[in-house]
């Protein structure tokens, strides 16, 4: 059995006073985990241990009981009476930053020592511990009761004493028969939210390499994502290869002109006074709308892939691996804007990641080295060009694609969701068909020059193509020809369509 777990977050509604009740316990709960940090700085070898056995060498630490009278470190210089389960929660929120510390310094201290080794300058700064402390406080049992669906009853230290409070909750509801985790007091902004985790079991779809290798009928949705108005294009296959569906989705011009916009106001309003406040954000409101709309695309356009994938039955959903995007020179405007559509682009795979695990789908990455320039059919170079040109050489961002070796034309981003989805089958049939080679062998003889071959998941620092910036279903494209690159894709109904389209 497979697990997943989700969030539902639901608004609080509380009395005036209440607000400042939760943020006092909050105050009070990073204080208690900054002290529990100190100590556990003070005694490393505590992170040798399991969290439940650190949890154990901590109190002891630091909680006083008749066996223990005289704890080396006492909470009490802290707080007086702070209940078991807000300090154990505070504990093991120490406990996560405390190991992430320390496994940053490991790995900075690893770089250091292979830089020195190659008598190289290492500049780079060490980590630092954590200067301030902003965690939401965790709401383990014993600190929440009488929970129904419209109202919860919780502990919270009010600045003078500890007080339990009603307070109801509107939002979605929990789900029924569902695994409830401890919830946690979370504020944005004003508001203040109840975050409560849910975990749910589902029959494992098995490892994509077994789905791959073992059925012939499995289907992979395959995603090319993009900087132009197509967002995204999907294409269904087999892994036999039979291309089942394709859908595009749209508005990523607009997405585009309104970030666009933002920028170029951001840019104005920061000519008028020629500087930035140090310390501070300038443009606040703005920055925020960008960051929004961004989000709120990402999420939508992310359903739409899983929703996609769903709907054909697709068990594998796979991505190219986009790590080293980087936005050209040019203007404050137009380079702001690309580096935050990479983003987005980031954002993206990350949401459908999430949401089609929770919907029994496994996501892959392969090699984006020229997926926009390979054809799906014979896997040779690809003209690509936009309407009314010729159909030669290389046009960045063109829609059209055609092949002289074998002579179909299509869609450019279209051709490329396929070669996406080819890569991930044939990595594992790869894999399969490739007998077992002693080391020394696949590597040859020392210093006979024998490159080392590598598949895609391997390969290092992919040379990227930016130039796959689709433009909608134009004549001559996806719908209009019956080859294998360009199956029919206007029959595809669109579940939660974009507004922006």
């Amino acid at each position: 059995m497979a697990k997943a777990t989700i969030t539902i977050k639901q608004v609080l509604n509380y009395e005036q006073d209440h607000g400042a009740w939760f943020a006092a316990n909050q105050t009070l709960f990073n204080r208690v985990a900054a002290f529990y940090f100190e100590a556990i700085q003070a005694h490393e070898k505590i992170l040798d241990l399991s969290n439940k056995e650190a949890l154990t060498a901590l109190e002891k630490l630091t909680h006083t009981t008749e066996n223990n009278p005289t704890p080396i470190m006492p909470l009490s210089d802290i707080q007086e009476d702070i209940p078991a389960m807000f300090r154990r929660a505070a504990i093991n929120a120490a406990l996560g930053s405390a190991r992430s510390f320390y496994a940053h310094v490991a790995t900075w201290r690893k770089r250091k020592e292979k830089a020195e080794a190659k008598r190289k300058k290492f500049h780079e700064r060490p980590p630092v511990p954590p200067r301030t402390w902003n965690k939401s406080a965790t709401l383990y049992a014993g600190m929440w009761r009488e929970r129904a669906d419209s109202s919860i009853v919780v502990k919270v230290w009010t600045g003078l004493c500890w007080s339990w409070i009603k307070v109801r909750i509107t939002g979605r509801e929990l789900p029924p028969n569902a695994d409830v985790g401890s919830p946690q007091l979370i504020r944005k902004g004003n508001q203040w939210y109840l975050h409560t985790p849910v975990e749910r079991k589902f029959k494992s779809p098995g490892n994509i390499e077994k789905q791959v290798t073992e059925n012939a009928q499995t289907k992979i949705c395959a995603v090319d994502l993009n900087l132009g108005e197509n967002i995204a294009v999907c294409t269904v296959q087999t892994v036999e290869g039979s291309i089942l569906a394709t859908t595009f989705i749209h508005g990523g011009q607009w997405v585009n002109g309104f970030r666009k916009k933002q920028l170029g106001r951001i840019a104005r309003n920061r000519s008028k006074t020629g500087m930035i406040a140090e310390n501070e954000q300038d443009n606040v409101h703005l920055w925020n709308k960008i960051r929004d709309v961004d989000e709120y695309v990402a999420h939508l356009v992310s359903a739409r892939i899983v929703q996609f994938a769903k709907q054909y039955e697709a068990t594998v959903l796979v991505f190219e691996h986009l790590g080293n995007l980087k936005p050209a020179k040019g203007k404050y405007s137009h380079r702001g804007n690309t580096k935050r559509a990479f983003w987005m682009k980031g954002h993206i795979f990350y949401y459908a990641k999430y949401k089609a695990y929770n919907a029994g789908i496994l996501t892959g990455r392969v090699n984006p080295r020229n997926t926009s320039r390979e054809c799906a059919r014979c896997h040779g170079m690809i003209a690509r060009y936009a309407e009314g040109q010729p159909a030669e050489g290389y046009t960045m961002g063109a829609s059209l694609a055609y092949c002289a070796g074998c002579e179909i034309r299509g869609h450019a981003d279209r051709n490329a969701s396929l070669v996406i989805g080819q890569r991930l089958i044939m990595r594992y049939q790869k894999i399969q068909e490739e007998p077992p080679t002693p080391l020394l062998a696949k590597r040859g003889p020392k210093g006979s020059g024998v490159a080392v071959p590598q598949d895609a998941k391997n390969q290092k620092k992919p040379s990227i193509s930016k130039g796959r910036h689709g433009d909608g279903n134009e004549h001559g494209t996806a719908q209009e020809h019956g080859s294998r690159m360009v199956g029919p894709v206007r029959d595809i109904p669109h579940q939660l369509r974009l507004p922006l389209e």
